[in-house]
């Protein structure tokens, strides 16, 4: 069965950085497209990063970007969000989710088949 595990979220004070990681099973994920997506209390779920199946390609929000890194080590298989300079605003639990597909849907949750059952990450002013 396809899991999708996070782990790294915690509480930390602005201007800190964390490290998420996902790992997947069950699955071909090396041929996935992998995302991160957040959701914080009483607010839709967001899009925050994406990276397609080889690495070459990612898309950042704009509230994240140049802020996060997406990445991923398809030998273990693991996703990893790199958060620097975390704002009060970054609060929310964080979703992993993967896709078959890149392209111009790719920040769209209803494109995603598999997801994780969250992380989350605190940040304090």
């Amino acid at each position: 069965q396809a899991q999708l595990v996070e782990s790294g979220g915690g509480l930390v004070q602005a201007g800190d950085s964390l490290r998420l990681s996902c790992a997947a099973s069950g699955r071909t994920f090396s041929r996935y497209s992998m995302a991160w997506f957040r959701q914080a209390p009483g607010k839709e779920r967001e899009f925050v990063a994406a990276i397609s199946w080889s690495g070459v390609g990612t898309y950042y929000a704009d509230s994240v970007k140049g802020r996060f890194t997406i990445s991923r080590d398809n030998a273990k298989p693991t996703v990893y969000l790199q958060m620097n300079s975390l704002k009060p605003e970054d609060t929310a639990v964080y979703y992993c989710a993967a896709y078959l597909g890149w392209g111009t849907g790719t920040f769209k949750e209803d494109r995603y088949d598999y997801w994780g059952q969250g992380t989350q990450v605190t940040v304090s002013s």
